[in-house]
C-alpha cells in the first residue's frame, strides 16, 4: 500500500494528532490509539514544511499533559469502582491490574517511563489517582514525562525526514514506524514474560 504523507497530514492536521494524544493519555478507550508511531510520522512530515514543528510540539505535549490530570482526576473519582466494572471491547480491568503491578514495581518513576509503553501509558496515570498520589508529585512527574515523549519522540522523526532524500522518504518510512511499535512493544512484552515466569 504507498503511503501517501500529504494524504495523512490532511486526514489529520494538528488537532487530529493532538486529539489522538489527549485520547490515549487520559481516556480509558484510548489505550489502543499509535501514540509513539503518530508522533514520529507527525514529526517527519512536519520535516517536510507541510506542519510547523514547534506548533505541533507544543500542542502534543499540552494535550498528553492535559490527557494525564483526566486520567488522575478519573481514578482519583472513580478509584476502586474500576476494578468492578465489566470487561467490554472497549475496557478490561487486567489493563488496570498489569499497569498498577508496574506501578508498584516502579514507583514514581513510572508516570514517565509509562508514556513509552502502549497501553501502560493509558492507565498509569489512572493508576496514581486509585492510589491518591500527592497531585504536586504526579504533575511533576507528569510534566517531564509528557516533554521528553512528545519532544523526543516528535524531534526524531522529523531529523530523520530531514536526513533522508525526499526521494526516499516514503520507501523508508513504513519500516520506521514497524520498527517503533515493535520497540515500543518490548518493554511491556518482558515484563508480561517476567510475570508469567514468576508466577510459576
Amino acid at each position: 500500500m504507498h503511503f501517501n504523507l500529504p494524504d495523512l497530514i490532511k486526514s489529520l492536521g494538528y488537532f487530529g494528532v493532538w486529539g489522538i494524544i489527549f485520547a490515549e493519555s487520559g481516556l480509558l478507550i484510548g489505550f489502543f490509539l499509535p501514540g509513539d508511531s503518530l508522533l514520529f510520522t507527525a514529526g517527519f512530515v512536519a520535516s517536510q514544511q507541510l506542519l510547523n514543528i514547534w506548533v505541533l510540539i507544543f500542542g502534543a505535549f499540552v494535550c498528553a499533559v492535559f490527557g494525564d490530570n483526566v486520567g488522575y482526576f478519573t481514578g482519583h473519582k472513580f478509584g476502586r469502582k474500576l476494578f468492578d466494572q465489566e470487561d467490554s471491547w472497549l475496557f478490561h480491568k487486567n489493563h488496570v491490574v498489569k499497569t498498577q503491578a508496574f506501578y508498584e514495581k516502579h514507583g514514581k518513576k513510572t508516570i514517565v517511563l509509562a508514556r513509552f509503553m502502549p497501553i501502560i501509558r493509558t492507565f498509569a496515570p489512572i493508576v496514581a489517582g486509585i492510589g491518591s498520589m500527592h497531585y504536586r508529585t504526579f504533575m511533576s512527574y507528569n510534566l517531564i514525562g509528557g516533554f521528553v515523549w512528545t519532544f523526543g519522540i516528535t524531534m526524531l522523526g522529523f531529523f530523520l525526514g530531514k536526513s533522508l532524500p525526499a526521494e526516499q522518504l516514503d520507501k523508508y518510512l513504513l519500516p520506521i514506524i514497524g520498527l517503533i511499535i515493535i520497540v515500543s512493544l518490548l518493554p511491556s512484552i518482558i515484563h508480561i514474560i517476567k510475570e508469567n515466569r514468576a508466577n510459576k
